[in-house]
């Protein structure tokens, strides 16, 4: 009796130490929470910090993160959104369900921020990613591109922060004749895949001679493979920009603790990590400051709409997008 009784305290008290610790649900896309991404550093860096359980949850892409939490509503599980870009934040602000931020501390950002409600924790410019040894003359713009019989691999804008941010580029460079490039360029579109990862993934398999991705892209095959055949292609366009931000949700029952998430996340803990994992530009510069050779590929044109014209521009941009593929 004596045994069961000091064996039923026990396992009292671990049930009441486990309801303390509170868990941070976290709405992400896939690629961060991969095994090679920031969320197991991220996650070990805050755990011991704020004294909770960070669950990250995988939705997928970016695009597909704002869909889910539009579905769920006031409903949903998450306390945080991490993963969303200027492309979609209007859309998500006009829902109703993100709350302000606060003060934040100075950033290295390419652009002004002023959004109450969205964090913004990377950057980085959108690019065609090659192999220098399939590709030794790599076009040098959209025009350029649809001359050529290579075959590239794109990501869905419906589910795919880069996919929308490519249908953002060719509109912000070409304006009213945005429909015209995406016909010329119909015949290089190999496939059009839901997510980022599964699109690179097909490019790494040499499945494509080129793939959607970002120009630093190629610093992750040189830094972590010592492979120097991955190179960005540089448009005379311009390159059109990504900004990825986070926000907590008004639904969230720990509002304490999704704030002291935001907070760490523009922290050199979670900052120095983005380079060598996320392989974007950090929104506040690691003290250590950048990796060698991360720098390889700077566009001498950004390109970037307001999140509010982005939001004006994307149903146009869309079916013009799919009204050229679906011939």
């Amino acid at each position: 009796m004596k045994v069961s009784l000091i064996a039923a305290g026990f396992c009292a008290l671990a049930s009441f130490a486990q309801a303390e610790t509170p868990t941070l649900t976290i709405y992400t896309y896939d690629s961060f929470i991969a095994d090679w991404g920031p969320g197991p550093a991220v996650k070990k860096a805050f755990e011991p910090i704020c004294h909770c359980t960070l669950n990250f949850v995988g939705t997928g892409d970016g695009a597909a993160l704002l869909s889910r939490i539009k579905l769920e509503g006031a409903r949903t599980k998450a306390d945080v959104v991490l993963g969303l870009d200027t492309s979609l934040t209007a859309d998500a602000e006009a829902t109703g369900l993100f709350a302000p931020h606060g003060t934040l501390p100075k950033m290295d950002l390419p652009v002004a921020w002023t959004d109450p409600d969205f964090v913004p924790f990377d950057w980085g410019w959108f690019a065609f990613v090659y192999d220098k040894t399939k590709v030794p003359v790599p076009p040098t713009s959209f025009t350029e591109l649809a001359k050529t019989d290579l075959k590239v691999v794109i990501e869905d804008p419906r589910s795919s922060t880069p996919g929308l941010g490519l249908l953002y580029w060719v509109k912000d460079a070409y304006g009213d004749k945005a429909g015209e490039v995406w016909k010329s360029l119909a015949h290089n579109i190999l496939t059009v895949t839901p997510s980022w990862d599964e699109a690179y993934g097909l490019f790494t398999k040499g499945e494509a001679d080129m793939v959607l991705s970002y120009t630093t892209s190629p610093a992750y095959h040189l830094i972590e493979e010592k492979d120097a055949t991955k190179a960005a292609a540089m448009f005379t366009e311009g390159h059109y920009m990504q900004v990825e931000v986070a926000a907590k949700l008004k639904a969230s029952p720990n509002q304490a603790l999704a704030d002291q998430f935001l907070a760490f996340m523009l922290t050199d803990a979670f900052q120095s990590v983005i380079p060598e994992t996320n392989w974007m530009y950090p929104a506040v510069t690691p003290k250590d400051g950048l990796p060698d050779g991360f720098d390889m590929y700077r566009p001498t044109k950004s390109l970037l709409y307001s999140a509010d014209e982005a939001k004006t521009l994307r149903d146009g941009a869309l079916a013009e997008w799919q009204a050229a593929l679906s011939k």
